[in-house]
């Protein structure tokens, strides 16, 4: 979706040893997506991303953190991330709901998103919240020019099928929907959340300055 608006990506892979940039001159600004690891891992790569991210909310970029990507938004604010209480995880669409502050964001949201976790996070201090669910209350926030989102709506028709398959044993976690749900659910609520997702990158890449909106992402 950010080609298509005229970006160019600049991919790295701290997992793999790939330097991160010291300042955000030349990039419009900076994803961080899930994984299976967690933020509060001890690898050292883990550590460096989560460090990182004060490069973009120091230098006013915008910032966006995909779940395992949020989680590290939260932590480096402060926040516990954690897993619930009950060992419940969240996989497959469950409901979202939209704060008043949400709204103002994307004045439309799907009734359910895709989700795959097993950690929340707090609410970090000086952010506003703007969705809430239930088994994780924190679902999506802002601090500054950073987002967070516990949700994947990034998740396309191919990837979608590939975590069915290699994260199987996920669905054997309390609270799980089966391949089945994955699968009818998504006829259901893709198109609202695809919706949402260009709307909200609309007004997240309206944070950057205007002569860097079209730099590298």
């Amino acid at each position: 979706m950010l080609e298509k608006l005229g970006y160019r990506l600049d991919i790295r892979r701290p997992r793999f040893d790939d330097p991160l940039p010291k300042t955000m001159d030349g990039h419009a600004g900076a994803v961080i997506f899930g994984g299976p690891q967690s933020a509060n891992d001890n690898e050292d790569f883990v550590k460096r991303e989560i460090d990182w991210i004060g490069v973009p909310l120091r230098d006013r970029k915008p910032f966006l953190g995909i779940c395992l990507g949020g989680q590290m938004l939260a932590k480096h604010l402060g926040s516990k991330v954690y897993p619930h209480p009950d060992g419940r995880a969240e996989v497959g669409y469950y409901p979202i709901r939209p704060t008043r502050t949400g709204l103002e964001v994307v004045p439309q949201w799907p009734d359910a998103v895709y989700q795959w976790h097993r950690e929340g996070f707090e609410l970090p201090g000086n952010s506003e919240l703007l969705a809430e669910g239930d088994a994780f209350s924190i679902q999506a926030f802002r601090h500054g020019t950073g987002y967070a989102i516990q949700f994947h709506p990034e998740v396309t028709h191919a990837m979608m099928y590939k975590w069915l398959v290699r994260g199987a044993h996920r669905m054997e976690l309390p609270g799980t929907k089966q391949r089945h749900e994955h699968i009818a659910d998504r006829a259901v609520y893709d198109f609202a959340a695809r919706n949402w997702l260009a709307t909200f990158l609309n007004h997240w890449l309206a944070l950057a300055p205007a002569e860097e909106q079209k730099l590298a992402v």
